[in-house]
């Protein structure tokens, strides 16, 4: 099997040129603050059909100290930070209020792109997240109150039963509310911006926030 997966992985290439575009970058353009490029690069990726652009690799610590990390989706970016959501009582949940730093990490092939962004986590209040849930699709709400995510699951048919239930909650009642539905921000000390470049010299900007100010540095792919 491990011969197989090895003979597989020699097959695959890197930013096929029939799928992916691999742009022209130059750091000494980019504006003084993160955001705006990463709107600006968020938006191209949209553009350039990349498929689910907002999911991203949220890297959190665990009890044990170690590193963990899922995908999740974006809620939001603006100069509150960038924003996700789950339930407080969920595994990131409870590391998140045990360790509130975190990681994100955007990957964006279609265009050889990657963005990281990485700093402190806070919660946003109980009525800010049940207005982000609500302005969600009705599965959303129906996934938010089956809820006890991370927890021991006895059988698949225990989770149709919950699941159910909560379809005809969310379809009956739109505005009912997830109390342990959490809305994070992570307000970003570090953000780097990795452009793919065909001949292997990929360009690595980095954004360091101090005292309220930005400065950039290159980094060495």
């Amino acid at each position: 099997m491990a011969k197989d997966l090895h003979e597989l992985l020699r097959t695959l290439r890197v930013w096929d040129p029939e799928v992916t575009e691999l742009p022209p970058f130059d750091p000494q353009s980019a504006p003084a603050d993160p955001l705006p490029l990463f709107t600006e690069w968020f938006a191209q990726a949209v553009a350039a059909g990349e498929r689910e652009p907002h999911t991203l690799t949220l890297a959190t610590v665990g009890e044990d100290g170690l590193p963990d990390a899922r995908v999740v989706m974006l809620h939001g970016a603006d100069a509150d930070g960038w924003s996700f959501a789950s339930h407080a009582t969920s595994r990131k949940g409870r590391q998140l209020a045990a360790r509130p730093y975190a990681a994100l990490t955007f990957y964006w092939p279609v265009l050889g792109r990657q963005v990281r962004v990485r700093g402190p986590v806070s919660s946003a209040p109980s009525e800010e997240a049940q207005a982000d849930l609500h302005a969600r699709s009705t599965g959303a709400l129906a996934a938010a109150l089956t809820g006890r995510q991370s927890e021991i699951l006895a059988s698949p048919e225990e989770l149709a039963r919950a699941s159910r239930a909560a379809w005809e909650q969310a379809r009956r009642d739109p505005a009912a509310t997830s109390p342990t539905w959490t809305l994070y921000r992570l307000r970003p000390d570090e953000v780097e911006f990795f452009q793919g470049d065909t001949a292997r010299r990929h360009t690595r900007l980095t954004y360091h926030r101090t005292a309220g100010t930005w400065s950039t540095d290159l980094l060495w792919p």
